[in-house]
């Protein structure tokens, strides 16, 4: 279960600005509903939960199965939307120093020539698979990353047994990716037509390394579908209480969480909403902060700097384990008080704190927590926040489902390199 909380942020505004801007998030989620607002081509994961095709799920788990068998190391190969997504879900589920069966690493994420030596030289030693993710199959980063270790894979396996180890997640029916996977006989998920990459965790995109990683993807699915049928209110909520801050300018969204687990969730959520609002001279910036880490060095800023932002704290309120203080023989250490305590719980008494002394330094705060970190609660967590972006993005009257500035930087790279189609005019 979900709960919203934003009472720590009521001294920050004022009802009749609340309840106008609720309005205009009840109107945008309607246009949501409708598919009458902008981008609504790509809204096909407001429904995915309820909708998704079971059919491909069997397969994921069957092929998922067929790599926890043969491989020791499952690479994922994508960038921003399309591993973001998974990477968050993984790492929030995996213990911190339990060795899986099945080890996920992931690749072309950047241009790191460090990096991606040091890979190829790690899987030189290792049975490994490769799952492939992008809807073009021509993105920079994971096509050079793609072209190495297919490389690697077919010096060490020969082509016919490298072409049983790549699993390709692409467009249903075009693409360089899709022509390649054809040709060579790979495996093949779908990205959906009507689904963008920063939405896409809950597609064959996300489910099927979470399924090799060995995570229950029906109840993540579940999850979601849950969070479909019953968190509207709290998204128009959140979405009001944000976008009121926002107006009154907190241009800045602090996403804290104090679970370490939970740091590429802070990263998922930074693309979510950075993509998706920050258009048209609009939108919230959206920040990732681990606590009582980043208090450390952050917390002294968020405390007594330039007042631009608010924050919305994650928080879980079970743990999966207790862990008590236990008595020594002397107090040197000062902590005698707290012997027998549960740490989780010290936590939450941490987060407690920071919200007080947060609020007395004129930052408003806004709590979403969550009873525990499973799958069906993750899936909760990830509806919840797209549909909120979503909405929030109707609020401003701009398209939270495209992103005309990220090509931006790839027209003066491909100049740069000289690719064909873009040289500089005049040359």
């Amino acid at each position: 279960m979900i709960n919203f909380d934003y009472s720590k942020a009521e001294d920050f505004i004022k009802k009749q600005e609340l309840d106008a801007e609720y309005i205009s998030a009840k109107k945008a989620a309607d246009d949501l509903q409708k598919g009458t607002g902008k981008g609504s081509d790509f809204i096909g994961w407001r429904d995915l939960p309820i909708n998704y095709d079971k059919k491909e799920v069997e397969r994921i788990k069957k092929e998922a199965k067929n790599i926890r068998e043969k491989s020791q190391v499952l690479v994922v190969v994508g960038i921003g939307g399309s591993y973001l997504g998974t990477r968050m879900v993984i790492e929030a589920l995996s213990g911190y120093f339990c060795k899986k069966e099945l080890e996920v690493i992931y690749a072309g994420n950047s241009l790191s020539s460090d990096y991606l030596n040091d890979l190829l030289d790690y899987l030189k030693g290792k049975e490994f698979s490769v799952n492939i993710i992008s809807k073009s199959g021509t993105t920079t980063e994971p096509a050079i990353a793609f072209r190495l270790i297919k490389k690697l894979m077919e010096e060490k396996y020969g082509k016919d047994e490298a072409s049983k180890r790549i699993y390709v997640t692409t467009d249903k029916n075009k693409g360089a990716l899709r022509e390649l996977a054809i040709e060579n006989g790979y495996e093949t998920f779908v990205v959906p037509d009507d689904v963008g990459g920063r939405y896409s965790v809950l597609t064959a995109v996300g489910l099927f390394p979470i399924a090799c990683a060995g995570f229950d993807i029906e109840k993540l699915m579940s999850g979601a579908a849950f969070a479909r049928k019953n968190y509207d209110e709290a998204v128009l909520n959140y979405a009001a209480v944000r976008n009121v801050l926002y107006k009154k300018g907190n241009v800045i969204e602090l996403f804290v969480n104090y679970e370490p687990k939970l740091s590429m969730l802070l990263e998922w959520l930074k693309q979510l909403f950075g993509e998706s609002e920050g258009k048209e001279g609009k939108g919230i910036f959206p920040v990732g902060l681990t606590y009582t880490t980043d208090l450390h060095s952050m917390g002294q800023y968020v405390q007594e700097g330039r007042r631009m932002f608010f924050e919305t704290g994650i928080s879980i309120e079970n743990s999966n384990r207790k862990l008590e203080i236990p008595k020594q023989k002397d107090d040197s250490d000062g902590l005698d008080y707290l012997e027998g305590r549960d740490l989780h719980e010290i936590n939450k008494i941490a987060a407690k704190a920071t919200a007080i002394a947060h609020i007395e330094g004129m930052v408003p705060n806004l709590e979403i927590q969550i009873d525990r970190l499973d799958e069906e609660n993750l899936g909760e967590l990830i509806y919840f926040f797209e549909k909120t972006c979503a909405v929030s993005g109707y609020i401003n009257d701009i398209n939270p489902f495209n992103q005309p500035g990220v090509e931006s930087y790839k027209r003066n790279m491909f100049e740069l390199l000289g690719k064909p189609g873009f040289e500089k005019e005049g040359n």
